[in-house]
């Protein structure tokens, strides 16, 4: 047998070997190119499904801080905005932002000084240490910022018991505009409005209210 004979079935089972080996690899290459396709498919269908449920989220949110607008114009109509609003939403507020449980809680507060002059504030919640005097105007203008420094002054001047404790202010409103905010904010004091859940903190993250 000649060396030529020898080589022909070694070049024979090459040459079948190089033809499977090129048709494995096209079809890993054409499946890899579908389970491509088929990822991309599956990335902009979850693509997809995120912006639909961001914007059902961001609808349901919309709907839910429009309908506790709605309610807190009923409210002021109704003059209940403080007990309706405001008042439920103190706990919480007061908790998140000093960290204490308010002990006591009372609405529109009267008292009347020996002189006979009287007045009465919103609501006013008492921590363990801090005394927290909300005034709340359905509609917040910057004179109602500057009556809130000789509101904490009448408190101490109708409720003795509370001259030795610092007073945080609060000013609620149904919606707060920009200046005003910065107004407040720069005063130290806390301003809430209505958000997604009844009466929200309006402050920049990170502030403090002042200490009065």
């Amino acid at each position: 047998m000649t060396a030529s004979n020898t080589l022909e079935p070694r070049v024979a089972t090459l040459e079948d070997a190089m033809r499977e080996l090129a048709f494995q690899s096209a079809r890993t290459q054409e499946e890899l190119a579908c389970l491509s396709r088929e990822m991309r498919d599956f990335k902009e269908e979850m693509r997809e499904f995120k912006d639909e449920m961001r914007e059902f989220k961001d609808e349901t949110r919309r709907e839910h801080r429009e309908l506790n607008k709605k309610w807190g114009e009923m409210a002021n109509r109704l003059g209940t905005i403080v007990e309706d609003l405001v008042v439920p939403s103190l706990p919480r507020i007061i908790q998140e932002i000093l960290a204490e449980d308010v002990i006591d809680l009372s609405v529109r507060r009267r008292r009347r000084l020996p002189t006979g002059r009287s007045k009465e504030f919103d609501a006013i919640a008492v921590t363990p240490t801090t005394v927290c005097l909300n005034s709340t105007k359905s509609r917040l203008r910057s004179a109602d910022v500057d009556l809130m420094v000789k509101e904490i002054e009448e408190l101490r001047e109708f409720f003795p018991d509370y001259r030795d404790r610092p007073v945080v202010g609060i000013l609620a409103t149904l919606a707060a505009g920009d200046s005003v905010l910065r107004y407040a904010t720069k005063l130290g004091f806390l301003v809430l409005a209505v958000g997604d859940e009844l009466m929200e903190v309006q402050n920049p993250a990170g502030f403090w209210p002042k200490r009065w």
